[in-house]
């Protein structure tokens, strides 16, 4: 029998919003490369959509977007955009999903944090700080998306395995409880 425990799921988004907001103002900005950060509100928005609907994955979205751009010299409402664009699509995408399938969160996260990375880095270059398209794309993008998506692997194990285990009752050690199949 599954229960729906909407104060684990609430603990589970405020808790996963505090350890991405306090990875990305200690930890982002000291791991480089080339002139790529890890960003950890990508990785927010993408374990938050498994557990929120397509309109509050797009504020999850927007919310940790904006923190993003306060926390960095971009323009105001960059982050924000492209993520809340990111949680709405992705949440779509992970209705249809079978809880536990790690390699399809896998796929799921290597294109998230490319899409968003590469819009980020070239809506950056149209307003005039980005540089060359060259170091757009090089320098940027492709070590942003490759630095979030190393980052991302831990949570999205801890989220496959959390999702596929699920919340129920009756079910401990043992398979099924006193009411499973085999006991019948």
């Amino acid at each position: 029998m599954l229960v729906a425990d909407k104060n684990r799921m609430v603990r589970t988004i405020v808790v996963l919003a505090i350890v991405c907001f306090v990875l990305q103002i200690a930890l982002a900005p000291n791991i480089a490369l080339g002139n790529g950060h890890a960003n950890f509100a990508v990785i927010f928005v993408m374990c938050s959509t498994t557990f929120l609907s397509p309109g509050s994955s797009a504020v999850a979205g927007f919310v940790s977007g904006l923190l993003f751009d306060l926390s960095s010299t971009a323009p105001i409402g960059l982050m924000a955009f492209c993520l809340s664009v990111a949680g709405y699509a992705l949440s779509f995408e992970s209705r249809e999903r079978v809880p536990g399938e790690f390699g399809a969160l896998l796929i799921r996260g290597g294109i998230a944090s490319l899409g968003v990375s590469l819009a980020y880095h070239l809506a950056m270059l149209l307003v005039g700080q980005g540089g060359s398209f060259f170091d757009v794309i090089f320098l940027r993008t492709l070590p942003t998306a490759l630095l979030t998506f190393l980052f991302l692997l831990p949570f999205l194990f801890f989220f496959s395995r959390m999702r596929s285990s699920g919340p129920s009752l009756g079910s401990g050690m043992g398979g099924g409880g006193h009411l499973s199949r085999r006991g019948l």
